[in-house]
């Protein structure tokens, strides 16, 4: 379950100006935890991860991306695939798509779809967004879900600092309801090595703490 809107939509918006038809890129990551919307997907352990992009002039892009996961049973892998349409207009990002989430060995019910848009402006140095994602069948079968999140990013020399902070809600099941923040450094090393130094947490007692992921994309 990877957070990826604002991610994609920069990378459509890049792809609106670039001189080719389509842009392919593929991405590689290991990291100490792997963190969805505040929840650990691998029981607070490693994680390995991987995809890949396309995107087009016209703003459309697709692809899929791969990861470890551990949710105690028999469930090892997720496979996420997903498309959209990027563009910006009056200094706005905009982003909308939809993604599959797929756990080809987990238990039934575990399967779910997104429908997703993202609202992001740069004020000077800072980055903002705003993303929205719904299911009308969230992971587990538990009926709808919605989850929103806003944060900002702002580069600082050779780092790059950010926060966020996200609230899950569920309409058959209420009580699920929770908010998750997180705060995170990275930049490069080794001129085309990403970094990633992050602390994420849950309310109502859920989980938190920090991890730590190195990433590398090739292509483009």
């Amino acid at each position: 379950m990877k957070a990826k809107i604002l991610t994609l939509a920069l990378a459509a918006a890049a792809a609106m100006s670039a001189p080719a038809f389509a842009q392919i890129e593929g991405n590689i990551a290991i990291g100490s935890n792997y963190v969805f919307r505040g929840i650990s997907q691998t029981g607070d352990g490693p994680a390995v991860s991987g995809g890949f992009d396309v995107a087009t002039e016209s703003g459309l892009y697709g692809g899929v991306w791969a990861s470890s996961v551990d949710f105690s049973d028999d469930t090892t892998l997720e496979m996420d695939f997903y498309a959209g349409y990027g563009w910006e207009a009056g200094g706005f990002g905009f982003d909308t798509g939809v993604i599959y989430y797929a756990y080809p060995d987990s238990p039934d019910g575990q399967n779910f779809v997104e429908i997703y848009g993202d609202l992001s402006r740069s004020f000077g140095p800072v980055a903002w967004d705003i993303d929205i994602a719904y299911s009308p069948e969230f992971y587990g079968e538990i009926g709808e879900g919605l989850y929103v999140s806003t944060g900002a990013a702002i580069e600082l020399g050779p780092v790059s600092l950010d926060a966020r902070v996200g609230a899950s809600r569920f309409d058959d099941l209420p009580a699920a309801d929770y908010e998750d923040y997180q705060i995170g450094v990275s930049g490069t090393v080794f001129e085309n090595v990403g970094w990633d130094l992050r602390y994420f947490k849950a309310s109502d007692g859920g989980d938190d703490g920090f991890f730590v992921t190195f990433s590398q994309s090739f292509g483009g």
